[in-house]
Formats: C-alpha cells, structure tokens, sequence
C-alpha cells in the first residue's frame, strides 16, 4: 500500500480510502521465524489530503474536474502497483481459526502449489524452520505453498487434547481448500508434503482428493499409526488414556496432553490402504538412519500409481539432523522435494 500513501501525499484533496484488513510478515532472506515483522493495516484509513486539516480549498470548476480525474486515475494506478506483486509471505487465519503461512513466488501466475503438513507436536514451519526454507527455495523456482498450524498446536485455535487422526485430516482438507483458492494459485497443479506424523496426514490426503492432489512427497512418514504410537509412546500410555481418559506425554522437544480419543483414531487408519487409493506420482524420503525407513518397502508397493521413487539420504536420521551447524542433510531433502514437483505438477 506504499503506493497509495505515496499518491495521497501528493494530492491535496481531501479523500476517504476503505482499506480491507490483512496482516503481513516481512521475513529476512535467513528464514529465521523470529526475524518476522507483522505489519497491521488498518481497516478504515481515512487521507485527509489537504494540508490545512480538511479545510477545501476554493478552485474554478474546470480546475475542480481536473483534479477529480487525477485522483481517480492516480489511484487506479496505485492500487495497480499495491497488488501487481504477489511475491513474499502472508500469515492468514483460516475456517476454524487454523493460523497459516502463504508464500508467492514472484510474478502473476498461477503458480503450482504445496501444501506443507507438520508432524506431531511441532508447528507449521517444522522443526529446524525447515518447512520456512523449503517455501523459500519453492517460491524461488515458482512454486507457491501453504503451511498451517493443525489445531491445537502453533499459533491456531483448538484444544491441543482433543487432537485425533480424523481433525488431523479435516485440517488438511481446510488447508487444501485455502491454498487452491488463494489468488495466484493453479488450483489443478496441487502437490502435497508430510514429514513424519504429517506424512501420514499427506498419504490421507491425498486418497481422500485423489483428483486434486497430482503429487505426494513425504518424508520420513509413519507407517502404521498404532505400531509406531506404540513403539515411541509404550503400552502404558495407551492403558493410561484408556483407563483415565486422557495421558500426558513427553516428546523429548516438548510435553503434551492427549486424550483417548486420539488413541482410539489411531485403530480406525491404515496408510497402507490409503496409499492403495491414491494412484498419483508418490515420494518417500528417508534418512538412512531413520527408525520408519523399514516402511520404505510396503509402501512402494503399496502405492497405486507407477510413478513412485524411494530415496535415501545417506548419513541422516529421522530429522535430517537439522539442528546440527551444517544442516547439508536438510538441504538434500529440500532439493529431492523442489525437483520432484518441478517434474509433477
């Protein structure tokens, strides 16, 4: 709106401009979360623009058309200018109070978009900010994506107990919705990235929208919710939730609450079958250490479509050791994921 400050200053005209509200993130090219800087708009702003407070000033009526004409089509131009651009960030909140994350590449579109899904008890820019990297690195190849808090988690609305499988997939389907309706999105060039809790999320998605979503990547991914819950939560935490209805958990990076609920959805889902559903391009993304590589296997075979590939980062763990100095094993990921959309979508 820079543009329209800048066209206002230099009429001296009094003129009353309806400004819709929106919030903007400006973020350094580092692609630090805490280098954000919201910038509020305000709803009403009213341009008082001439400098005696309002006061109008006497002009023949010939002179009074001409500056009429000039202040229309002064501000067509600049609000041309405020919006020809849909480069850069922008936080939304979206139907049930989901915070998200919109990033544009430059130009007008429409552009191919992924939606960016996070795993379980981390945020919509992942742990290590690399899911803020890798919009960076898709917009800069002309890919749009959209990242958002599942609720209960990050900055959205929502009991984070009352968590389960079946909102996990409803949350998805509102981001999906939000991202093909967006201004300069290419709603038939719809791709989809999950990382652990959140590749299973993608792999639903992705059966449940067989038609609209044309590619899944999904990196280090569960493979059967119950067996893995099990093996990282212990039978005790189930009997728990059973028996009081609701446990809390400690996930090494943070604690949380769920209630049996969660528990139980976890017995109503079977990625495999999922996959058998989705008929799309399918990317599995592992690191050679990670504990869920053992699904690699099942899950390409289980995949419907031909197009399917499996790799392996060699040297990296279930988080491509994202917080370590070097971060080169994120970066690979990063790569794999920006290439195999740039050949998908």
């Amino acid at each position: 709106m820079r543009s329209l400050a800048a066209v206002s200053s230099l009429l001296m005209w009094p003129l009353s401009v309806t400004i819709s509200p929106v919030s903007i993130v400006a973020r350094s090219p580092g692609g630090n979360t805490g280098d954000h800087r919201p910038i509020d708009l305000p709803r009403h702003t009213n341009a008082v623009l001439d400098p005696q407070a309002g006061k109008q000033a006497t002009l023949p009526h010939c002179m009074k058309r001409f500056w009429i004409m000039c202040r229309f089509v002064l501000l067509v131009i600049a609000l041309c200018f405020a919006s020809s651009s849909l480069a850069g960030e922008a936080d939304l909140t979206l139907d049930r109070g989901i915070a998200a994350t919109l990033s544009m590449p430059e130009g007008e579109g429409p552009f191919p978009a992924v939606l960016l899904l996070h795993g379980l008890g981390a945020d919509r820019h992942e742990i290590g900010n690399i899911y803020v990297d890798s919009a960076e690195i898709l917009a800069e190849k002309g890919i749009a994506s959209l990242r958002f808090d599942f609720r209960g988690f990050g900055k959205s609305s929502g009991d984070t107990g009352a968590f389960t499988l079946d909102r996990q997939n409803e949350d998805a389907l509102i981001g999906l919705e939000a991202l093909m309706s967006a201004k300069g999105v290419d709603p038939e060039r719809i791709g989809a990235v999950g990382f652990s809790f959140g590749g299973g999320a993608a792999i639903e998605l992705a059966a449940a929208r067989p038609e609209t979503i044309k590619s899944v990547v999904v990196w280090s991914p569960v493979g059967d919710y119950v067996a893995d819950m099990l093996d990282s939560l212990g039978q005790k935490a189930f009997d728990r939730a059973a028996e009081e209805g609701v446990v809390g958990l400690d996930l090494g990076w943070r604690t949380m609450a769920l209630k049996r609920d969660f528990f139980d959805s976890l017995f109503a889902h079977d990625l495999l079958e999922a996959l058998a559903a989705y008929p799309g391009p399918f990317m599995m993304i592992n690191g050679e250490d990670d504990f869920y590589r053992q699904y690699a296997t099942p899950m390409m075979e289980a995949a419907a479509g031909t197009d399917k590939k499996a790799l392996v980062i060699e040297g990296a763990d279930h988080i491509y050791h994202v917080y370590t100095p070097s971060r080169s094993k994120a970066g690979q990921v990063i790569e794999a994921t920006v290439e195999r959309f740039r050949e998908t979508l």
